[in-house]
């Protein structure tokens, strides 16, 4: 059974996972570095995932082929996108959300690895009313 506390736990371990990436390779290198990286430390942890999964879109009740990809879909219940930019914009946290949306995912994380301390400055948690429906 999905609990808030069963995402709190999930969202903990895949942020570890990313600051094992970020400590292993630093800030300033591509998006898809990272992103091969950090799919190979969730498969380390034993985390399961999908990676670049197409988002499906429908539209009035018909299946709209939109090219959307999600970074990571873990455990079927939490979306994660990753960065390496300058700075996270309300763009990227608009792209979560919506995927949150058309996923019916109750929580997502952004990550930036462009920064100096992913935690501090590099990491946003979303929650949305399917996760506020959760039990504890």
């Amino acid at each position: 059974m999905i609990t808030q506390s069963y995402l709190k736990d999930l969202t903990y371990a895949v942020n570890g996972a990313a600051i094992e990436v970020h400590k292993i390779l630093g800030p300033g290198l591509l998006e898809s570095v990272y992103h091969k990286c950090l799919r190979k430390e969730l498969q380390i942890r034993g985390i399961a995932f999908q990676s670049e999964m197409t988002v499906p879109v429908d539209y009035k009740g018909e299946s709209v082929s939109a090219e959307l990809r999600c970074d990571f879909f873990l455990e079927q219940v939490l979306c994660l996108e990753i960065k390496s930019v300058e700075r996270l914009l309300p763009i990227h946290q608009a792209q979560l959300l919506t995927y949150m949306k058309l996923l019916e995912a109750p929580k997502g994380i952004l990550i930036n690895f462009n920064v100096t301390h992913i935690y501090k400055y590099g990491q946003e948690t979303f929650v949305n009313e399917w996760f506020r429906a959760l039990p504890v």
